[in-house]
């Protein structure tokens, strides 16, 4: 089969549910000047490794005071457009206020004709129910009909992680976030505040059933599980802990961070080890050159099966900013010309 030309692995690999693969990392500031300092090692990532390695995501709903919703918008759509018109390579999202929030419409008036072409997303969320998904999909049509903005949900309530498959299996909807502060909140005292420490959080019965009901159903519909906060963000050991558990543990293949001190930690731990990189590329050229039948690698067999998984590792690789082997670059194609 010499005359046969490689495939590629995404040209062989297929696979029914998948969706390009998200930053590891989606950090989340309301403040201006923390916003600005997100923006800023932002740029500084981008020029250390090519692309953007984490989103930074302007919060409209936490971090408006109440009462200046309009003005603090206003801001959102001042500091996107300079960190866009700065570096267009920038990923920047926006979380607006949930569907029923007086708020909400006006967010999307103020903010997404102005820079939605240009949003990575828009969050959204308290998500119970397909109706808000629709209703707020409408209004970013409307506001923005040249691109279809890709939409993340955020569940936090018993009824939006009972609804979780469903909301998952939605064709605009890219990433479902897990609220951990009110989701406990939630049960009005039947869960201790405990379990939203650093501990209980992959302890507690009640939250570990809802964090591994929505990675399930995200995992069912090819769709991004993103992992919720974790509030001690002075220790970052800690914090790259508790993202290797969300990871290995709970199937989770992105987590917010609330303090730019977490960015590193979050996207190292998400990091495949340097062994694990260099087997997946050995294993994925031998299957390349045995046209993507069968092989034995190291008195192990290996098929479509564990390509396509070792295909993943060299994937999240390259999106946290790893050194991959340089005869593995070829499996990867070609950027488009304009670098997009």
């Amino acid at each position: 089969m010499s005359d046969v030309p490689l495939l590629l692995p995404a040209e062989v690999l297929h696979e029914a549910r998948t969706t390009a693969p998200l930053p590891v990392c989606d950090h989340y500031c309301g403040v201006e000047k923390r916003i600005r300092k997100a923006l800023a090692m932002q740029r500084e990532m981008l020029d250390e490794y090519g692309e953007a390695l984490f989103d930074v995501t302007l919060d409209c709903e936490d971090g408006a005071p109440a009462g200046a919703e309009a003005a603090h918008a206003a801001m959102v759509v001042e500091l996107a457009q300079e960190a866009l018109q700065t570096d267009a390579r920038a990923r920047i999202a926006v979380r607006i206020h949930p569907a029923d929030h007086p708020a909400h419409a006006d967010d999307i008036a103020t903010i997404v004709p102005r820079v939605g072409a240009a949003l990575c997303h828009v969050m959204l969320p308290k998500v119970e129910t397909l109706d808000e998904i629709e209703r707020t999909l409408a209004a970013l049509d409307a506001a923005c009909p040249a691109r279809p903005l890709p939409l993340h949900i955020l569940l936090e309530s018993p009824l939006g992680i009972a609804h979780a498959l469903p909301l998952a299996a939605h064709p605009r909807v890219q990433s479902i976030s897990f609220g951990l502060m009110d989701f406990v909140s939630a049960h009005q005292g039947a869960i201790p505040a405990s379990a939203m420490s650093l501990e209980g959080q992959f302890s507690h019965p009640q939250v570990v059933r809802a964090k591994l009901a929505l990675a399930a159903a995200c995992h069912a519909h090819g769709k991004t599980p993103s992992h919720c906060v974790v509030t001690e963000f002075r220790n970052s050991a800690a914090i790259q802990a508790a993202a290797c558990r969300a990871a290995r543990e709970f199937a989770y293949t992105r987590m917010w961070s609330i303090h730019p001190d977490q960015i590193r930690p979050i996207i190292a731990a998400f990091r495949p080890q340097a062994l694990e990189i260099a087997t997946a590329a050995e294993i994925l050229l031998a299957a390349q050159q045995a046209h993507w039948a069968p092989i034995r690698h190291q008195d192990t067999l290996h098929d479509r099966a564990s390509y396509r998984y070792y295909w993943h590792v060299l994937q999240r690789a390259r999106s946290t900013g790893a050194d991959i082997p340089a005869s593995a670059q070829t499996l990867f194609a070609p950027a488009p010309a304009d670098g997009r």
